[in-house]
């Protein structure tokens, strides 16, 4: 390929190498010029273009972006269409991502002009999540180089997604007088839920003594009828002959690892019986954060075998405890009086604006009455109210009196001191009170008094219908509105807004499907200034400065 410079009229054929404006004529980099685009452009004045242009051999950017895509045929990876060079891959089903590094590392080697990148390896996908994307960075590349790329996918099995395969598993927990029963419910639960992505079902749950001879004797009975056995012991496992361990071989079993180099996850051990794999789960699998449990499960689910040495080559990455806003790709657990709830959202109320378009004279709108009660303490009530797992009402302008008037409800409180920056430090110091087991949380505004439990209860119920996977939005017919639900997918970049920007900002990037849910115009109203309270119904607190 030839690139630059040449004189408009030897130009026809070759392929814009800039987009180009010229009155009314718009002309996009890529463009192949022909004997119209000439004379426009030669009307407007234009007597020389940089353009690229093609050698024999030499294949255009999308044609060879496609041509590269095609070669994943049969690794369960779908391509998008090829546009300026590029074309993104998407998984076909859930399953696990595989690339292999040096393969990846040669075929970037093969050609600068050729570009691969793509997730980590054994990352966890579902239907449609983009998974790597091709970009080829000139016009056009050589086609020598184009298939030897090709080559290096197809022939080799540089990348590929690992279906999950549907198994069933058996749970067995052993018992203490210390361990309630409530958190082997929770337990079972979570497990559940672990299960659930990869289509397979938790058929038996076994309770027994925390002794090896009880232990293995389960063991040896589920190995008979399920395809995977995991153990949740009542004592964390410190030995090679501990418990969990000792039980495996009681029960004719071999024990593979006992440890791994990630945290949380660190206590996990790993055996089989027969074609059997016996998962000793790490008390930290009791929770529905990230640990070296889902690891060695989604591996487990994909048909693969992990050894001892994959187990000990996980420590790179494998430190997710520090990562506070790491999302939670698994359903988690239900709140506490949430039957059958697998999606729980929690409420963060904002109330810790300076509220400024109420005047001075007019005093904090959150203090305003409405039918015997403040502002705040009515939203406060409307949240818990409502479906809702949880509610964390953020404090900052006047928060003493704010948090004064919560007083006697089952709230959480936060203070905010960099509220005077904007609505995002508050939505991050909310989002940071939740609990770690909510799906999402529903960003409640403290000056919507049109707002009842039942409207927030439609939001919820629609979240859950959307597995958690969907930004729910409350709208009034056509015209959007307030509350948000975000889901935990999202928070980490929420935890990344600043100034005066909300949850909008999250919605309008289109990085996650939005569901809108009509309530009615109580969407919609909300009370910023001393008209809007007295319209709302609302008096304006007396003697007190905004």
């Amino acid at each position: 390929m030839i690139f630059g410079p040449v004189a408009l009229e030897h130009s026809e054929g070759a392929v814009l190498g800039h987009s180009l404006a010229v009155g009314t004529l718009r002309l996009k980099k890529g463009h192949v010029l022909n004997a119209t685009d000439l004379m426009l452009l030669g009307q407007g004045g234009i007597t020389e273009v940089i353009v690229a242009r093609l050698e024999a051999g030499d294949v255009g950017e999308d044609a060879a972006a496609e041509a590269l895509a095609q070669a994943f045929s049969g690794a369960h990876i779908r391509a998008a269409n090829a546009s300026t060079g590029r074309v993104n891959l998407h998984a076909t089903g859930a399953g696990l991502f595989r690339a292999e590094r040096l393969l990846v590392d040669h075929f970037n080697g093969i050609d600068p002009a050729i570009t691969f990148a793509c997730l980590a390896d054994q990352t966890p996908v579902q239907p449609g999540e983009m998974v790597a994307t091709i970009k080829i960075i000139p016009l056009a590349v050589a086609g020598a180089s184009l298939r030897q790329a090709q080559s290096a996918i197809s022939a080799r099995g540089m990348a590929r997604i690992l279906p999950f395969k549907p198994v069933r598993a058996g749970l067995i927990a052993t018992m203490l007088p210390t361990l309630k029963p409530q958190v082997m419910d929770k337990t079972r639960w979570l497990l559940e839920s672990r299960l659930a992505p990869s289509g397979s079902s938790l058929a038996e749950e076994s309770r027994v003594a925390h002794e090896a001879d009880a232990l293995s004797a389960e063991i040896v009975r589920m190995a008979g009828s399920l395809d995977l056995i995991v153990i949740f012991g009542a004592s964390a496992v410190t030995d090679i002959q501990d418990v969990v361990p000792s039980a495996i071989r009681k029960a004719g079993g071999r024990v593979e690892q006992v440890g791994m180099p990630v945290d949380p996850g660190n206590l996990l051990v790993l055996g089989s019986v027969g074609e059997v794999p016996v998962i000793g789960a790490p008390g930290c699998a009791r929770s529905p954060k990230e640990n070296g449990f889902d690891w060695v499960l989604a591996r487990i689910l994909t048909g693969q075998t992990p050894s001892a040495q994959d187990i000990t080559r996980m420590g790179v990455g494998g430190l997710l405890t520090e990562i506070a806003t790491r999302p939670q790709p698994r359903q988690p657990e239900p709140a506490q009086g949430e039957t059958g709830s697998k999606f729980p959202v929690g409420v963060v109320l904002l109330a810790a604006g300076r509220a400024s378009r109420m005047g001075e004279a007019a005093g904090h709108k959150l203090l305003a009455s409405f039918e015997g009660e403040t502002l705040i303490r009515r939203m406060a009530r409307t949240a818990l109210a409502s479906k809702a797992a949880a509610t964390i009402v953020v404090t900052g302008h006047r928060g003493a009196e704010i948090a004064a008037e919560l007083d006697g409800l089952d709230v959480g409180l936060t203070a905010n001191p960099d509220f005077a920056s904007g609505m995002a430090s508050s939505l991050r110091r909310g989002l940071e009170a939740l609990d770690g087991a909510v799906a999402g949380a529903l960003v409640l505004l403290g000056d919507m008094p049109a707002l009842r439990p039942e409207h927030l209860d439609l939001l919820i119920d629609s979240f859950a219908q959307a597995r958690g996977r969907a930004v729910v939005r409350a709208c009034d017919g056509e015209r959007r509105g307030n509350p948000v639900i975000l889901p935990r997918a999202a928070f980490a970049d929420a935890m990344r807004l600043h100034g005066d920007v909300g949850a909008r900002a999250l919605i309008e990037s289109g990085a996650w499907p939005v569901i809108d849910v009509e309530i009615g115009p109580a969407a919609r109203i909300d009370v910023d200034t001393p008209e809007a309270v007295l319209a709302a119904g609302g008096m304006i607190e007396a003697g007190e400065p905004g």
